[in-house]
């Protein structure tokens, strides 16, 4: 079984509607921390049907979404000001 992997994606959608569709897709998967700011923990295969799903809803002349992957070593060098609180890893997965 393959580990979840920490990614941060960020978007910034021209059309209300477009916009609170990739919202809600990001909220069954990950928690958001900013307004257009979302922390997932992923699966290769979960990110690649998160990606096909997005597609979907952006328009590439309009839109922009952004998926960064942040490595372990990378992840502990998060620095936080405020009552900022970076996502937990997943705990227990049934599958």
């Amino acid at each position: 079984m393959q580990r979840p992997e920490f990614y941060v994606i960020v978007y910034d959608i021209e059309k209300d509607r477009r916009r609170a569709k990739v919202a809600k897709l990001l909220e069954q998967v990950g928690e958001r921390v900013q307004y257009s700011v979302f922390e997932l923990w992923l699966t290769q295969e979960e990110l690649h049907s998160l990606t096909r799903r997005l597609e979907q809803h952006v328009v590439p002349d309009e839109d922009s979404v952004r998926i960064y992957y942040l490595c372990g070593s990378c992840r502990e060098k998060i620095r936080n000001l405020g009552k900022a609180v970076v996502a937990a890893p997943p705990g227990v997965r049934i599958v």
